[in-house]
């Protein structure tokens, strides 16, 4: 029994736009000015929570890639005798 790839792995997403939002951040975060640090108790907040972002996103992409969906996972659509709602 061979398996399909689903076409369209939401994890992929979630990955790319917190990567995007975690590079911001993180540059934001290194370029911080002393005011903005003073008002963070001198905590580069910014810079901190970007890295976050950018292990999350590795391991949202890493997970896709490693345990990447297939046509078993997918909820039947109207087509393959199901009624296309996923139940």
């Amino acid at each position: 029994m061979t398996s399909r790839r689903a076409g369209f792995d939401v994890r992929i997403l979630i990955a790319g736009l917190l990567g995007l939002y975690g590079v911001v951040l993180t540059l934001v975060g290194v370029t911080d000015s002393e005011a903005d640090l003073a008002k963070a108790d001198g905590l580069r907040v910014n810079l901190w929570i970007g890295i976050a972002l950018l292990v999350v996103a590795a391991a949202f992409g890493l997970w896709a890639r490693l345990r990447p969906l297939t046509a078993e996972h997918a909820a039947p659509g109207p087509d393959e005798g199901g009624d296309g709602t996923g139940r």
